[in-house]
């Protein structure tokens, strides 16, 4: 690969962006998949009220451009060496803007805003719904379809951007006034990205971001014109859907000098699926970053879960179409930020030793729901809260108690994954959070089974370079890109359990006993 040039040939680069909840990162990679040059910046939120968060779509844009032209500089390379840009981006955070002049009629609202939380409720007990619910499953009766089933146990959250948008649509006079005039886009982050990168030539997204919003149908594989016209979402606002892995056009060369083509556009969760190679029929990935995402390649068809799990679109390159079944935690990474800011530990690294250094957590208990609780929970209101403290608890017992709560949810993800039915395969675990070996270990003890860490732990990027490098030939095939993977630490569960079976230590069975039960107490908190 690589252009003559004076008879040199160049060496050539694929130049991957991830932009995240708390900052945004630019990796280039070589042939071998190594990183050659890093950039990343921070994300700073906004908390104009509580329970909202939101994000300035200008900080994100200037942060965007800093990252793709602070890593091209520390891999000491020339931007025309780049083939290919992909974008790896956090999923149902979105704004709305002008079509002619590109400015957002608001702040990005993030995943993790509750602003539409008595919007959800509402609707999830309305009579509405009700009527809906009977009609599928009788339609489930008659035609014995599954996804009628999967459609009668919807439940609306939060994170879907459904209610957020429908909060906008009703609190923000110049978005009405612009989607009367025709003038109105709706994005998630990727698709505003690619806005801005085309200079309004690209109002695009793709299946895997599309699919994250909760608008989707992955089913018929378009926006949901049922569930648009039944909140009232004008489908006139929403971007074309294209292929994960494709030609979205290239970046306007006044941006960074020349011009580079757009070759990937994916949602974080799925890009870091592809990241970690979890090319076959049961592979799971654990990404533990700001929230818990735990995802299963359930192959050609989506999945219908019954529990709370909800299938996605993992990637649709060419005509193939892979599919992924999901359920998160949200607060992972945001539990052990604010206890490093009550001043718990001064450096994440030693969480790990802290937890260690007792045997247990005295009978505390840490619910992590800074966001509510999600499936197989799924409360809104719940909160987070801390429980069983004594004149005996130290700082060391309320670390433990934080990092089990990681390990704990992970475990009632897992727990709710089996009871689907859905064979597993292998189990590789990233994001920031899986570096600390506490929670490793008691994950791999909970599960009774191995769990594999990648040395880098950021796959989100490598996902997005690896779909962008496959579309311009940079890689030839997912096999090579499986011979790539950087070698893994395994974690095993003590005392191998008896072949089959898959429990968990039993030291942990009380702790997860009381741990249920402080949850319990933690629902329901917060009063409309």
């Amino acid at each position: 690969m690589g252009c003559q040039r004076n008879g040199f040939k160049k060496e050539s680069f694929i130049l991957s962006v991830d932009v995240g909840t708390t900052s945004i990162r630019c990796h280039v990679y070589d042939k071998e998949a190594k990183i050659q040059g890093a950039c990343t910046t921070k994300v700073d939120p906004l908390y104009p009220e509580v329970g909202y968060v939101e994000m300035d779509p200008d900080a994100i844009w200037k942060g965007f451009v800093t990252v793709v032209k602070g890593a091209v500089q520390d891999a000491g390379v020339q931007m025309r060496q780049i083939d290919a840009l992909g974008i790896s981006t956090q999923r149902g955070t979105f704004t709305t803007w002008d079509r002619r002049t590109g400015v957002p009629f608001h702040n990005f609202i993030s995943w993790q805003d509750r602003r539409a939380a008595d919007l959800v409720k509402s609707w999830n007990s309305s009579c509405t719904m009700k009527a809906i619910k009977g009609m599928l499953r009788m339609l489930y009766f008659m035609t014995r379809q599954k996804r009628m089933l999967a459609a009668s146990l919807i439940t609306f959250s939060t994170q879907h951007v459904t209610f957020r948008l429908v909060w906008a649509l009703t609190n923000y006079k110049q978005v009405r006034q612009a989607v009367a005039e025709g003038n109105c886009c709706f994005g998630t982050i990727d698709t505003w990205l690619l806005f801005k990168l085309t200079k309004g030539e690209v109002h695009a997204t793709d299946y895997s971001n599309a699919s994250s919003t909760g608008i989707f149908d992955p089913y018929q594989m378009c926006w949901s014109g049922f569930l648009s016209s039944l909140v009232s979402l004008p489908l006139s606002i929403f971007p074309k859907v294209e292929n994960t892995g494709q030609d979205f056009g290239s970046t306007d060369p006044s941006i960074f000098g020349v011009s580079i083509p757009i070759m990937s556009v994916m949602a974080d969760q799925q890009a870091a699926v592809f990241g970690e190679c979890c090319f076959d029929v049961g592979d799971v990935k654990i990404t533990m970053g700001t929230g818990t995402f735990v995802d299963i390649n359930t192959g050609s068809k989506p999945h219908t879960s019954v529990a709370g799990l909800y299938p996605l679109v993992g990637w649709k390159i060419g005509s193939e179409v892979v599919y992924l079944v999901e359920g998160n935690a949200a607060d992972t990474g945001t539990a052990i930020k604010w206890a490093q800011e009550l001043e718990l530990f001064s450096d994440v690294r030693d969480t790990s030793s802290m937890a260690c250094s007792v045997s247990d957590s005295d009978g505390v208990c840490f619910v992590p729901s800074f966001s509510g609780l999600q499936a197989p929970l799924n409360d809104p209101k719940a909160c987070a809260s801390l429980m069983g403290l004594k004149p005996t608890t130290t700082k060391s017992h309320l670390v433990r108690a934080i990092l089990e709560s990681v390990a704990f949810r992970n475990k009632q993800l897992y727990d709710t994954m089996l009871r689907e039915n859905i064979p597993i395969t292998k189990i590789r675990v990233d994001g920031g959070v899986s570096s600390n070996d506490f929670v490793m270990q008691l994950t791999a003890d909970l599960f009774g089974r191995k769990v594999a860490r990648p040395q880098n732990c950021e796959m989100s990027c490598l996902g997005a370079a690896f779909v962008a490098g496959l579309g311009v030939g940079f890689w030839k095939t997912k096999e090579e890109l499986k011979k790539l993977q950087s070698t893994d630490e395994a974690f095993l569960p003590k005392g191998t359990p008896k072949s089959g079976a898959h429990s968990p230590s039993q030291e942990y069975i009380p702790v997860l006993q009381s741990w249920e039960r402080a949850i319990q107490r933690s629902m329901n908190w917060y009063k409309p």
